[in-house]
C-alpha cells in the first residue's frame, strides 16, 4: 500500500478526514468505506488513525456477541443442574457442556484481561484487568478442578461449579467497553463534521475569469467570488458588493450581519443575499474554522481520563487478597493440618496440600472481585438507559460521574437560552396608525425578502390573519433594508441610516427607538410616502423553559453564567430576564474555550450548554459538554450529554440523574466488598476453633450473591423521575 498523491490539480476533490488535505481520487489507493461513505487518505498514517477506532469497535462488538452467545446457554444449563431440573444421570454431561461453553469465553474474549494483567504486572501495578482476570480465573479454575475430580470418579464432592459466572461477567464488562468505544468514535466524528463545513472549492478571479480551484490552493490576496446561498471559502475582506451574511455558526449572533466593501468575513459562514468579491486574508490552517477544529482537537486530547475508584482500590485490594490467601495456605500446610486434623477430615481433607489448596481457593473465591468489576458498569448502564427514556442521551459513564460534581454551568445564549431566530416583540404605530395597519404594510413590503427579520414580520402577520397586499417594485437594499410599492404607496423598511438618507425626519420617535435599543432589540423603521408611520422592535426571545431551568440550577447551589458572541447590551438584556448576573459577552469561539479553561483553573467543575458550531470548542473543553438535540451535528458530537427534547429543564434532570447514579455506584462498591471482604477471615480459617471452615462452594455462593445485590441495587435507578 503506497501513499496517495496529495492533489495539486483543480480536479482533486476528496478531503482526507484526518489532516484535511486534498487527495486525488483517481490515484488514491488508501480508500475506505465507513458507514456507507467512501473516504480518501493522503497517507497510511492518516488511514490507520481514522480506521483504528472503527476496527476496535467492530472487534468489541464481535467479542460481546460471542460472549453472550456462549454465556447465556451456559448460565441456563448451570441453573438447571443447580436447581436439579434434570435427572441425576444428566448432571455430569451438562456440567461438561457448561465447561465447553464457558471456556472459550474465558480464554477468547477474556484474553484481553489476561493481557492487561500481564501489562499491570510488568508495570508493578494492579488495575481492573487484574481484578477481572483473578476473579473469573478463580471461579473457572475451581470449577475445572471439581469437574476433573468428578470425571475421575472422586466421590463425596459437591458437584456445583461456577463456569457461567466468569463468562457472564466477561460479557458485561466487554459490553461496557463497547459503549465507551462508541463514545470515543462520536468524539472524532465531531471533527469530521467540522471539516465537512469547509467548502471544497472556491471561485477565484484570475486574469478577469472565474476559476474553480480546491480551497487549499487559494492564496492570500486572491479575490474569490461568493454568490447568494454559498459558503464563504476563506477569511477575508469584502472588496466589492453588498450582502447579509449568516455568521451564527461562528459568532452566535442570530441576526445576519450586513457586509459591504471593507467588511471582514469569516470562512464557512453563509452569504444570504447579494454577490460578494472577497480578498483572502487567511487561508488553510489560519482560517477561523481551522482554528475551531484545532481547539476541539486540543480540548479532547487534553481531557485526562477518569481514574476509576475501582482501579485505585484494586491497587491495594489485589495484593492484599493474594497475600492473605498465600499466608493462610502456608499456615494450613505447615501448622494447621497437624493442629486441626479431625476438623479437616470432616471436610474430606486428608493431606496438608489439599488443606492448603482448600483454604487458598476459598479465600480467592470469597474475595472474588466480580461484583466490583460490574459495580460501576451496571449502574452506568441503568443510568444511561433511564436517561435515554427521559430524552437524555448520555454518551458514557465518565459524563455521569463528572456531571455529579459540577459547580458552574455556562449557557450559550443564541439558540440555547433563546430561540435563535428573530421575533417581533414591539409595534409602535405613529400618525394615527394601528398595530394591524403597520404590521400589514410591513409584511407586504417584506413578503419577497429572504432576510430573517422580514420573515419574522411576515410570520406574525400571518399568525394574526392580517391581509397582506401584494407589493410591487420590490428592492432589497443591502445593509439598509427594503423598498417596495404597496397599494400605490412607496414603502421603506429598514434601519436609521436608510430613513435618514431618504431625508425623512425621525421626529418624536427617537425615545421609542432608544428604548428598544436599550432592551437589546433591533428597531425597524417603517415609512410610507416619505412619512414615518411606525417602528417595529425585533429580537431573539427566550425559550419557554429557560428561566425555570436557571432558577432550578441556582436552587441547587450551582453557579450559572451566560456566554455569547453577541454584543454586551443585547446579552445583558437577556440575562436580566433570566436573573443571571454573570455575563461573558462578545466572546469569539476560540475565546469561549479559554473562558471555560479560566473557570476550570479557578477550581470550578464546569458544564457547558450549547447548540452551535461556535460552541464546539467550549463543549469539548468543559468537564461536561451538554448539547441541545436541535443544535448542529458538530455540537452534539462534541458534547458528552445531548438533550433530545431541546428542553433546558433536562439540564437539571441530567445533573440529578448523575447524582443518583454516582450514589448507586458508591453503594454498589460497598455491597461488592461487604459480603466478600467480611468473610475473608472466615475463609482463612479463623473460626476453626468453633469447628467451622468456609467451603469454597459457600464462598462461590457469597460471590454470586454479592453480584446479584449489585445488579438489584442498580435496577432501583429505574425509579428515577426526570421532572423538576
Amino acid at each position: 500500500m503506497t501513499d496517495a498523491r496529495v492533489a495539486t490539480r483543480e480536479d482533486a476533490m476528496a478531503v482526507d478526514p484526518v489532516c484535511g488535505m486534498y487527495v486525488d481520487e483517481s490515484t488514491s489507493q488508501l480508500t475506505a468505506t465507513v458507514g456507507g461513505r467512501r473516504y480518501y487518505f493522503c497517507s497510511t498514517t492518516c488511514r490507520q488513525t481514522f480506521l483504528e477506532p472503527e476496527r476496535e469497535l467492530r472487534k468489541l462488538r464481535t467479542l460481546v456477541v460471542l460472549s453472550f452467545a456462549l454465556a447465556i446457554p451456559a448460565f441456563l444449563l448451570s441453573l438447571a443442574t443447580e436447581l436439579r431440573w434434570t435427572p441425576d444421570a444428566w448432571m455430569l454431561p451438562l456440567t461438561v457442556a457448561v465447561f465447553l461453553l464457558a471456556t472459550p469465553v474465558q480464554f477468547g474474549p477474556g484474553l484481553r484481561f489476561y493481557r492487561g494483567t500481564l501489562d499491570a504486572v510488568r508495570n508493578r501495578s494492579a488495575n481492573m484487568d487484574v481484578l477481572i482476570a483473578m476473579g473469573t480465573t478463580a471461579a473457572w479454575g475451581y470449577s475445572t478442578a471439581v469437574l476433573t475430580a468428578l470425571l475421575l470418579g472422586v466421590r463425596g464432592l459437591d458437584p456445583s461449579t461456577y463456569f457461567d459466572t466468569g463468562a457472564i461477567i466477561i460479557g458485561l464488562i466487554l459490553l461496557g467497553k463497547y459503549f465507551e468505544e462508541i463514545a470515543k468514535g462520536r468524539a472524532s466524528e465531531a471533527l469530521r463534521k467540522l471539516m465537512d463545513l469547509q467548502p471544497r472549492t472556491a471561485k477565484v478571479l484570475r486574469e478577469g475569469r472565474e476559476e474553480d480551484v480546491p480551497v487549499e490552493l487559494v492564496q492570500i490576496d486572491d479575490v474569490v467570488v461568493v454568490r447568494p446561498g454559498e459558503r464563504v471559502p476563506v477569511d477575508g475582506i469584502v472588496v466589492d458588493g453588498s450582502s447579509s451574511v449568516d455568521e451564527s455558526m461562528v459568532t452566535g449572533e442570530s441576526m445576519p450581519i450586513d457586509k459591504d466593501a471593507g467588511a471582514r468575513v469569516i470562512g464557512a459562514t453563509v452569504n444570504r443575499s447579494g454577490l460578494l468579491r472577497i480578498r483572502a486574508t487567511r487561508v488553510g490552517k489560519d482560517t477561523t474554522l481551522s482554528q475551531i477544529i484545532q481547539l476541539v482537537e486540543d480540548a479532547q486530547r487534553a481531557r485526562a481520563p477518569i481514574q476509576r475508584f475501582a482501579d485505585r482500590v484494586a491497587a491495594v485490594f489485589v495484593p492484599a487478597v493474594i497475600t492473605a490467601a498465600v499466608v493462610a495456605a502456608a499456615y494450613w500446610y505447615f501448622l494447621g493440618f497437624a493442629a486441626w486434623r479431625s476438623l479437616l477430615a470432616a471436610y474430606g481433607l486428608h493431606a496438608p496440600i489439599t488443606s492448603a489448596l482448600f483454604v487458598f481457593v476459598a479465600v480467592i473465591i470469597i474475595a472474588c472481585p466480580c461484583a466490583l468489576g460490574i459495580a460501576t458498569p451496571t449502574a452506568i448502564m441503568v443510568g444511561t438507559g433511564k436517561g435515554a427514556e427521559a430524552g437524555l442521551l448520555i454518551k458514557g459513564g465518565e459524563y455521569l460521574e463528572k456531571a455529579e460534581k459540577v459547580t458552574a454551568i455556562v449557557f450559550d445564549k443564541t439558540g440555547t437560552l433563546t430561540r435563535g431566530t428573530p421575533s417581533v416583540t414591539d409595534i409602535v404605530p405613529l400618525l394615527g396608525q394601528t398595530e394591524e395597519s403597520i404590521l400589514s404594510l410591513a409584511a407586504s413590503a417584506e413578503h419577497g425578502s429572504e432576510h430573517p427579520i422580514g420573515q419574522a414580520i411576515v410570520q406574525l402577520a400571518e399568525e394574526r390573519h392580517l391581509a397582506i397586499p401584494e407589493a410591487t417594485e420590490f428592492e432589497a437594499l443591502p445593509g439598509l433594508g427594503v423598498r417596495a410599492r404597496v397599494q400605490g404607496a412607496l414603502a421603506l423598511l429598514g434601519n436609521r441610516k436608510l430613513i435618514e438618507e431618504t431625508g425623512i425626519s425621525l421626529g418624536d420617535v427617537e425615545p421609542a427607538i432608544h428604548r428598544l435599543e436599550q432592551d437589546g432589540k433591533t428597531a425597524i423603521l417603517i415609512a410610507a410616502d416619505r412619512r414615518l408611520v411606525g417602528v417595529v422592535g425585533v429580537s431573539d426571545t427566550l425559550k419557554d423553559n429557560s428561566k425555570a431551568a436557571v432558577d432550578a440550577l441556582r436552587g441547587m447551589g450551582i453557579r450559572v453564567l451566560m456566554l455569547t458572541g453577541d454584543n454586551r447590551r443585547t446579552a445583558e438584556a437577556i440575562a436580566g430576564q433570566l436573573g443571571v448576573t454573570e455575563v461573558l459577552a462578545e466572546v469569539l469561539p476560540g475565546e469561549k474555550a479559554n473562558k471555560i479553561r479560566e473557570l476550570q483553573e479557578s477550581g470550578a467543575i464546569v458544564a457547558m450548554v450549547g447548540d452551535g458550531i461556535n460552541d464546539a470548542p467550549a463543549l469539548a473543553q468543559a468537564d461536561v459538554g451538554i448539547a441541545l438535540g436541535s443544535g448542529t451535528d458538530v455540537a452534539m458530537e462534541a458534547g458528552g450529554i445531548v438533550l433530545i427534547k431541546d428542553d433546558l429543564r433536562d439540564v437539571v434532570a441530567s445533573i440529578r440523574l448523575s447524582k443518583r447514579t454516582v450514589r448507586k455506584i458508591k453503594s454498589n462498591l460497598f455491597w461488592a466488598f461487604f459480603y466478600n471482604t467480611a468473610l475473608i477471615p472466615v475463609a482463612a480459617g479463623v473460626l476453626a476453633g468453633f469447628g467451622i471452615l468456609l467451603d469454597p462452594i459457600l464462598a462461590g455462593a457469597a460471590m454470586g450473591f454479592s453480584s446479584a445485590s449489585v445488579v438489584t441495587n442498580s435496577l432501583l435507578l429505574k425509579r428515577f423521575r426526570a421532572e423538576l
